[in-house]
């Protein structure tokens, strides 16, 4: 598994229309002061809408860059060795039909595999080969669009995978799923040899983890074992708004 080093990170976005009022922030902090070490097999991040749980996951392979604080993978910064941080790195979105540019799943297949083969030949086999493995070989030449939810978000996976990244990080996968599609797609996941990290609002997503980080206003208010860390973000979902919280670490960092 690789060793994920998130130090002492924070995340801040200009404000596109400041009051222009004295004192008004010019920036908004997303994340503040992250320290922790990842090295489990299965990380899930949860929490409410603008948390920060997804700008978490984007530092982890540089689609985002922190203001302060480095985020490491195996000892490679993400920002200033992102290009080899991206091959290990995969990622998958929220909605698939963002990730999935081209007419037919095959054809992203193969895009993403026009490095790793340059001979079309070699591609086309090497594409066929990945969708073979996730039993995606009937719906390969299908647009896209005529793909159910569940479907587009496997194929997005396999264009992901295809590449052979050792960590993949999933931005709320199962968010558009139905229930038949969402448990298909935690059948894939389970199966897979790649350290996961993910962001849900599937608790029992959640608990198919090793470690659980809870992540509210920003931070890490809970960091532990899945049943704990869920539990915990339970109590603080059903307190009233505005209830302040003590930040628990349970797994260390």
């Amino acid at each position: 598994m690789a060793r994920i080093e998130i130090d002492g990170v924070s995340v801040a976005v200009p404000v596109d229309e400041p009051s222009g009022a004295p004192g008004a922030p010019a920036s908004k902090v997303l994340l503040e002061h992250i320290d922790a070490t990842l090295t489990e097999p299965r990380i899930a991040v949860v929490g409410a809408n603008g948390s920060g749980k997804s700008t978490l996951l984007r530092l982890l392979n540089g689609l985002m860059e922190p203001t302060s604080g480095t985020v490491r993978i195996d000892g490679r910064d993400t920002v200033r060795e992102g290009r080899a941080v991206r091959q290990r790195v995969g990622f998958v979105f929220t909605d698939p039909l963002s990730q999935l540019v081209m007419p037919t799943g095959r054809e992203d297949v193969e895009l993403s595999l026009r490095r790793r083969h340059r001979d079309r030949a070699e591609r086309a086999a090497a594409a066929q080969a990945v969708l073979d493995r996730f039993g995606l070989n009937a719906l390969a030449d299908q647009s896209v669009y005529e793909l159910s939810g569940g479907e587009r978000q496997l194929m997005a996976l396999a264009a992901v995978l295809a590449v052979g990244p050792e960590v993949l990080v999933l931005d709320e996968p199962s968010t558009l799923l139905d229930l038949r599609n969402r448990e298909l797609l935690r059948h894939t996941l389970a199966g897979l040899d790649q350290q996961l990290i993910l962001s849900t609002h599937d608790l029992e997503l959640a608990l198919d983890a090793d470690r659980v980080l809870v992540v509210e206003g920003g931070r890490i208010a809970y960091d532990g074992e899945p049943a704990a860390a869920v539990g915990f973000y339970r109590t603080l979902c059903a307190a009233p708004v505005g209830t302040a919280h003590p930040r628990t670490t349970a797994a260390g960092s």
